[in-house]
């Protein structure tokens, strides 16, 4: 069975009258893989060591490990601090916030667009923060 997208699934889903049956029929259609497993996914295509992610994200190596065990569960800002210290791509940081369920990246808000724009020019977790400070917005970590 082929994957619905998000608009076929939505309308299934208001015009159902059994949530059982729509949840055991769309089982193929949900996303469920654990944050970890897509951290460590992205960690593994960039070929780095996890005291370099923990240098280059200001992270703790002992916090890494507990994130990679899913023994915790990183907050929006500490898990956009890995995605510099992977050197994640706007999409792959969009996409682990997903996974997250925390809220996007959004190009018009000011904190967003900065971190957008330092993502996509492949800036370093510092000059990112440094940016942040300068515009009087929190930076970070």
């Amino acid at each position: 069975m082929n994957e619905k997208n998000t608009d076929t699934l939505q309308q299934e889903l208001m015009s159902t009258n059994n949530l059982d049956r729509f949840l055991t029929e769309n089982d193929a259609s949900f996303r469920d893989v654990p944050l970890q497993e897509a951290i460590q996914c992205i960690f593994d295509e960039k070929g780095m060591s996890k005291a370099q992610l923990a240098k280059q994200s200001g992270i703790s190596e002992v916090y890494l490990h507990q994130l990679f065990s899913g023994r915790r569960f990183p907050s929006r800002s500490r898990l956009l601090c890995l995605c510099f210290g992977l050197g994640a791509t706007v999409d792959e940081a969009q996409s682990l916030l997903q996974q997250a369920r925390h809220a996007p990246l959004y190009s018009r808000d000011r904190r967003d667009a900065i971190i957008i724009f330092a993502l996509s020019h492949h800036m370093t977790l510092f000059e990112v923060n440094d940016k942040l400070f300068t515009e009087n917005l929190d930076t970070l970590c």
